[in-house]
Formats: structure tokens, sequence, C-alpha cells
């Protein structure tokens, strides 16, 4: 418990908070405090916490490669790097449909770390760099929504139980200029205008709902034991 608890120390604050599941933790703990006169099952538990601890070392391993080693070269991937830490990937699905939706992209809860990208959005005339930007900061707040349910639960509240309103709310609270209508030029005469999001500007109250948020997500270090 000593090593996993190493292990866990320098992720605290990383803002996927069921990253570490402090439940199975402290089941870990439990188990082994019922076993303590036991030493062939002691023997198991610990087998049980040491592989625990391997893999969740091997997952903060391959985040810090995948953040050493970005080079991104899409604004999608460029945004999401930046606000990913190495904890998220972005793949591009050239079917078009995205978790088999017709978005631009999306986020499941199966695989909250991964972000997944409509193809055409890579060269889609009505989309500037800017709006794939801002997208992207949409879909990384589902990744934190899916990563934190107990705060998320709680803040989603202040938007009717809506997480899409929510998310758009987080992108325009943490992203200087963001906007959810755009003017995207077609010639010196002529312009798309462009509609992104789900229709609703939050307000000033709701923006600090998602300020507040942002500061109590992640990995808090809680004691466990028997």
């Amino acid at each position: 418990m000593a090593d996993l608890y190493a292990t866990v120390d320098p992720l605290v604050g990383l803002p996927y908070a069921t990253v570490v599941p402090w439940t199975q933790i402290e089941a870990f703990a439990d188990r082994a405090w019922g076993h303590r006169r036991n030493p062939a099952a002691l023997e198991r538990d610990t087998g049980d916490v040491e592989a625990f601890t391997a893999g969740l070392a091997d997952r903060v391993a391959v985040a810090r490669t995948q953040a050493a080693s970005n080079a991104s070269g899409s604004p999608w991937e460029a945004a999401l790097d930046d606000l990913g830490r190495g904890w998220v990937t972005t793949t591009f699905d050239e079917t078009n449909r995205p978790c088999n939706m017709d978005v631009m992209a999306c986020v499941s809860g199966a695989a909250p770390f991964i972000v997944h990208v409509s193809a055409d959005t890579r060269d889609d005339p009505q989309l500037t760099d800017w709006i794939r930007t801002g997208v992207a900061y949409h879909e990384y707040a589902h990744v934190l929504q899916f990563t934190n349910p107990e705060p998320t639960a709680s803040a989603v509240t202040a938007f009717g139980g809506d997480v899409e309103t929510m998310a758009d709310c987080y992108a325009l609270t943490v992203l200087d200029g963001w906007s959810l209508e755009h003017e995207v030029p077609i010639d010196e005469y002529s312009y798309w205008e462009v509609s992104v999001g789900y229709g609703y500007t939050c307000n000033d109250e709701q923006k600090q709902v998602i300020r507040d948020w942002v500061d109590g997500l992640g990995v808090q270090l809680r004691p466990v034991g028997a």
C-alpha cells in the first residue's frame, strides 16, 4: 500500500479523478485487514495491490511519453494535446460519424480519454482553425465530465442537467474570445454564418459555476484503512 500511495501521490491535482479509483483501493485495504491472520490470502491480496500499482504506473508512463512526443499537425490535436497533458488522444473517424452520430466530434463514457473527430472537419471550408479549437475545448469538457462524475453531477444542475450546454459554457469560460457564432469568409464579398454548439450562451453566474467546477476537479489524496 505504501508503494501504491507513492505512485498516486504525483497524480494529486491531475484533473481526472477516476484515474485513481479510491473505492477499489479502499477494498484492497479492507480485504487485507480481513485476511490479516491468513498468510496465503494476504499474499494474494498483496499481489493484487502490486498488480494494480504496476498498471497505474504504466498508465502514467504512457501519458508522460505521449505528452513528450506530441507533434500535433491539426488544430484539433494541438488543442487537445495542450489540454490533455498526454492523457487525451484524438482519433479521426473516416466514416464522418464519430460515436455513430452526426456531429463534428464526441467523447464516449466507455473511453473518456479518446476524442473522436469526424474526418471531414480537417478540410471543411466552413470551418476555421479557430472553430476547430473551440469545439476541441467543448469536447475536452466532456472528458472532464466523465472523469469527475461527482462534481459534475452537482455543477450540471446550473445548466438544467444538460451536459452539452455545460460543455459549451466551459469553452466560453476558459477560451478567451470564443463564441458560438462565426462568420467564415467565402470571398471578399460574402461569408458563411456558422453556428456551433447548442445555441445557448451562458451567463456570468453559470461561468462562475464552471470556474468553481474546474477548481474542484481531479485526483485528491484520501487515507484508507480498516
